[in-house]
């Protein structure tokens, strides 16, 4: 693995080289993308079946698109019991983390007849993408239907693409029975996320989208935010370890490469204040590299995107960690926790040598759905946030209104906008 001595001319390159992963730089994708989404909001079930029959080569209809009970009832058949013991614990784990997310509406009285106040309503309808083939991950579906749920959604639909002979991945299954979703429909790509958007005849339009996928999701989530809401255009996955000279060179590398793993676009970073370390962490992700199953995706990802960076203190290395704002940070130091308060941007911060990245991907309870390509900047992890809408609330007594009716006109007049002060004033006409 690559080792820098960073400056700020690296700094700038390496910045450059990790936003072209963004998902706002697969234009070339984004015609091809329009036609299906305009194809199946125009034309509906009769769209989404015959992409279904090109892209995924089975043939859907009214009758089979929603996966059954029986179906469900099989998957449980075909998943191993103790993984589905496990994906029960981290979901109960998931969804005790997301209720103490809870937003409750208030009201704030005064002795003159002032009522202000939030009210908070879940979203009536939320469809989750669920990607198939070989990044069908239980784990998400948990992260994405969850927190919905905690957030009192009335409705939440999941599409998911079938494979040649009709099926859905079990694992899929299993993990969106357990975590509470209402509907599944069998519909995958550009042509799902459009369905979920516009609503056809089998599937209903939805208020908000969410969930993961490749190039093809990704655009057709951002064509069709307006008509509906959605979570984010999600970018590859990345992690950043911040370590010093206490670090275990085993541990970090192994820990690079778990996200190396994800695909070619990866990014792996490590920023130290050692030298050692960083040429002890390069040897380790070598010998991983040569045993780990996923080795030719992990040599792009490390040839591409992987860094080992060295600088000359901590306080530069938390500076490069804020700049890149990775979507997942370990921090691996003397005083984690100390470390951890002047870091500004990050999707989620792992503290200490034993809460590696994994253990917030499949089972701590925190959303692994997060912020990617430096936008951990402004955005957020998926949260119960993110199913709930908010309303103001406002009721004045004529009392508490005469007392500041003049304020209002003359800021409405200040504006030109007579009609509004003429709402005011009648209230107060002799």
């Amino acid at each position: 693995m690559r080792i820098l001595k960073l400056d700020e001319e690296s700094k700038k390159n390496i910045l450059n080289d990790l936003l072209k992963r963004s998902p706002n730089n697969y234009d070339e994708y984004a015609n091809a993308v329009a036609e299906i989404v305009n194809d199946v909001r125009a034309n509906g079930d009769k769209a989404l079946f015959e992409y279904t029959l090109k892209f995924d080569k089975t043939t859907l209809t009214a009758d089979n698109i929603l996966v059954s009970k029986e179906e469900i009832e099989e998957a449980y058949s075909l998943v191993e019991p103790s993984l589905v013991e496990v994906i029960k614990k981290a979901a109960e784990n998931i969804r005790v983390f997301h209720e103490k997310q809870r937003q409750y509406s208030w009201f704030d009285s005064k002795p003159d007849g002032t009522i202000l106040g939030q009210k908070v309503t879940a979203l009536s309808k939320v469809g989750v993408y669920v990607p198939g083939g070989k990044a069908a991950y239980p784990s998400s579906v948990l992260m994405n239907i969850i927190p919905a749920k905690v957030a009192g959604v009335e409705e939440i639909i999941m599409t998911t693409p079938p494979s040649k002979d009709g099926k859905v991945n079990p694992g899929t299954l299993v993990a969106a029975h357990i975590a509470g979703i209402d509907k599944i429909y069998k519909a995958g790509g550009a042509q799902a996320i459009a369905a979920l958007a516009f609503g056809t005849e089998t599937l209903p339009k939805v208020d908000k989208i969410v969930g993961p996928g490749n190039i093809f999701v990704a655009l057709a989530k951002k064509q069709v935010f307006g008509f509906v809401s959605i979570d984010s255009i999600a970018g590859p996955s990345e992690i950043l370890v911040l370590a010093d000279e206490t670090a275990n060179p085993r541990y970090v590398a192994a820990d690079l490469l778990s996200q190396a793993e994800h695909d070619e676009l990866a990014s792996a970073i490590l920023v130290t204040n050692d030298m050692h370390l960083a040429e002890e962490v390069s040897k380790e992700v070598d010998k991983f590299t040569e045993v780990l199953s996923r080795k030719d995706i992990m040599e792009k990802s490390l040839e591409n995107f992987g860094y080992i960076l060295v600088v000359d203190t901590i306080n530069e290395a938390i500076d490069v960690a804020n700049d890149i704002a990775s979507e997942h940070l370990e921090i691996v130091t003397k005083n984690p926790f100390d470390t951890m308060t002047r870091i500004k941007n990050a999707g989620a911060i792992f503290l200490g040598e034993y809460s590696s990245e994994p253990l917030g991907d499949y089972f701590a309870g925190p959303n692994h759905v997060l912020p990617t390509n430096g936008t951990a900047k402004f955005f957020s992890p998926l949260s119960v946030d993110d199913f709930v809408k908010k309303s103001s609330i406002i009721s004045y007594s004529r009392e508490a209104l005469e007392v500041i009716h003049k304020d209002i006109i003359e800021f409405a007049e200040s504006e030109r906008l007579t009609a509004h002060a003429n709402s005011i004033k009648v209230r107060f006409e002799e």
